[in-house]
């Protein structure tokens, strides 16, 4: 039987349980879906108007392996504009096919055989299977809601063994919406130093930060060459299908993960890349319209929850809300499915993000405030039944 061919590392990581549970989605009527992590808005005119003038001009070739230079120089004054930290946009930035593969990249890259990676959960699905895939070993780290979501330096410390290679970090959240003191960070960095660790650190959600300052971990004193800083478009610019993500850092790990990229993606989408350079020229505008929208629905969704007796912890950056359903009776793969049932409303199972997400929903708020409200009303007529 073919099935017998299949490497058991891949027969060992069960499929993403966002698309298996929105499988039951497919061909379901006046659905309400809280359940994609993606900007409802459309990618903005100007910069789709900028992809269709690339093809017109015939744009359609390869590009150098690490991307556009035009965009990688631009990308290098950005994080030093925004963050104080400089990348040699020569040899220390790599554009990627998405952020989801600048991850990959980063775990192949420093993983040997038997390393463990250190990971913080609830957090995005592709953390774990990434460091799997690599032949390594995740070592996850509950964190909960009495703490804000928020990992420690004590916690890291704790689970930190001889074979600790790395820690992954990814503030603001997927799927809790907590974010990280410049403090707690630094606290973190003191640890990742004491033991040399190197952090691959994902700030996809940087600019959709609503309370404070975000602190980039590369910023921190010594963390620079110790950390992958990884970013994309895809959220802040709402540009998914766009598939356009970066990563920065010490040039021997850059040119590390350029070597994969180059005998797997070879470049990300040209098309993609054009549209990248023009949001990075004239895109904040439009960026911050839709940051001050997700706010009015992020006080609107939450609000709502907690009044319907869903204790929800407020999510403090990025589109999710993460309630607490605990006081239903209910697991969360039972919430979710009879929600769908029997109000057609979508959401993911908190589990589906780490154990320690047992008895929470990951409800995304990258809806119409139209749609909230809806969404609102029949998760309480279904509390309400239950």
């Amino acid at each position: 039987m073919p099935g017998k061919h299949i490497s058991e590392v891949v027969k060992s990581i069960p499929p993403s349980g966002i698309r298996k549970f929105f499988d039951l989605v497919l061909g379901m009527d006046d659905i309400i879906s809280l359940g994609v992590g993606e900007p409802d808005f459309i990618t903005p005119w100007h910069v789709r108007e900028a992809c269709i003038y690339s093809l017109e001009k015939g744009l359609t070739s390869y590009t150098s392996n690490n991307g556009l230079l035009e965009l990688r120089e631009l990308l290098s004054q950005y994080i030093s504009s925004e963050y104080q930290v400089g990348y040699n946009p020569d040899n220390e930035l790599l554009v990627t096919t998405g952020v989801s593969e600048a991850t990959d990249l980063a775990f192949r890259a420093i993983t040997n055989p038997g390393d463990e990676v250190i990971i913080p959960e609830p957090c995005y699905v592709s953390y774990v299977p990434g460091v799997v895939f690599s032949c390594g070993k995740p070592v996850r780290v509950p964190t909960y809601q009495e703490d804000d979501f928020r990992v420690t330096a004590d916690q890291i410390e704790r689970n930190i063994t001889d074979r600790t290679k790395a820690l992954v970090l990814s503030y603001p959240n997927n799927p809790t919406g907590a974010v990280m003191g410049r403090k707690d960070l630094e606290d973190i960095a003191d640890v990742v130093n004491e033991h040399d660790l190197i952090v691959i650190s994902d700030e996809v959600y940087d600019r959709l930060t609503y309370n404070g300052t975000h602190t980039c971990f590369a910023s921190l004193p010594g963390m620079r060459d110790r950390t992958i800083l990884l970013n994309g478009f895809s959220k802040s610019h709402a540009m998914t299908g766009l598939r356009i993500g970066y990563a920065a850092g010490d040039g021997e790990i850059i040119g590390a993960m350029t070597k994969i990229h180059q005998y797997t993606m070879l470049c990300a989408p040209i098309t993609a890349q054009v549209g990248a350079i023009e949001a990075l020229k004239n895109g904040d505008g439009e960026m911050r319209k839709m940051v001050r929208e997700y706010d009015r629905r992020r006080r609107l969704i939450v609000g709502g929850l907690n009044k319907m007796g869903l204790d929800c912890f407020e999510p403090k950056g990025a589109f999710y809300a993460f309630p607490s359903i605990k006081t239903t009776g209910l697991t969360s793969e039972e919430f979710a499915g009879g929600l769908l049932k029997e109000e057609k409303v979508a959401v993911v199972p908190g589990d589906v993000f780490g154990e320690c997400g047992a008895g929470y929903l990951r409800c995304s708020y990258a809806t119409s405030r139209e749609e909230l409200s809806e969404a609102l009303g029949r998760i309480e007529r279904f509390v309400d039944s239950i």
